[in-house]
Formats: C-alpha cells, structure tokens, sequence
C-alpha cells in the first residue's frame, strides 16, 4: 500500500480535504453545512492522507495548536490510518513550536485519542448534536 501525507494550506489541499469532510461529516453523520464549514479554513495547516494516490484522510491543525476535521473515508477505516494521520498532524504542531495539542473528539473516539496520549477532561457537550469531549496532549 504507497500511502502519501501532505501539508499545505487551503488553496492548495482544500478541495480534496473538504470531499472528505462532506462526504464523512456532512453525509455520514448528518452535520449542518453552515456548521461544517466555519469559515476557519483559509487560516489552517491542512494534512491530506493518499493511500495509492487517492484521498482517504485529512485533518487540520489550526494557529492555536487545535487539531480539528479529522476524518477517514470508511473504506480507509481499520487500517491504521487515522494514526498516521494524527501523527503527521501532531509532528507538524511540534514543527510549528506548539508545546501541546488540544482538540474535540467524538465520544466515541476517545480510546483512539487517549492511545495516541491524549487525556480527556472536562464534561461532555454537544457539538453539532454529536456528544464530545475536550481532550489535550502535552509534548514532552
């Protein structure tokens, strides 16, 4: 399997990463457009994951060292991908000088977080009717 990871910014990575993020957000787990898409974008370091030249992840690391929009097309899930991604993801923030990462998982994606060193805090909340929690990993 050739997998390739790419980092850029919008103009360059945003129509192959918002296919995913349509395709993952918006139609799998019903999330308002107007929700979807922020407006944050254009201010983000993007990271794309190609398995044999074809999109399949993507995630953003926003200027304050918040991970956001991880996403696996499902035909990608299972594979270890959506660890290659976060790790790509977290080594970027180092490069960029952040001393932690912070982000907002699905419940139901904590254990994949806390695998990767991420620690859960406080209360569950809604966020585009999907219960979160706030989660952080500090850089040793």
């Amino acid at each position: 399997m050739t997998l390739e990871i790419a980092s850029g910014d919008w103009a360059t990575l945003g129509a192959a990463c918002s296919a995913i993020r349509k395709t993952v957000f918006i139609e799998e787990q019903q999330v308002p457009q107007d929700e979807e898409w922020d407006g944050r974008d254009p201010r983000c370091l993007h990271v794309l994951l190609r398995v044999e030249g074809r999109p399949m992840g993507t995630a953003r690391l926003l200027p304050d060292g918040h991970i956001g929009r991880v996403a696996i097309l499902r035909e990608g899930r299972g594979q270890g991908l959506g660890l290659r991604l976060m790790e790509a993801v977290m080594e970027k923030a180092r490069q960029q000088g952040h001393h932690a990462v912070h982000l907002d998982a699905q419940t139901y994606a904590i254990p994949f977080y806390e695998r990767l060193g991420f620690v859960a805090h406080g209360e569950t909340f809604l966020d585009a009717n999907i219960p979160h929690r706030h989660m952080s990993l500090t850089f040793q």
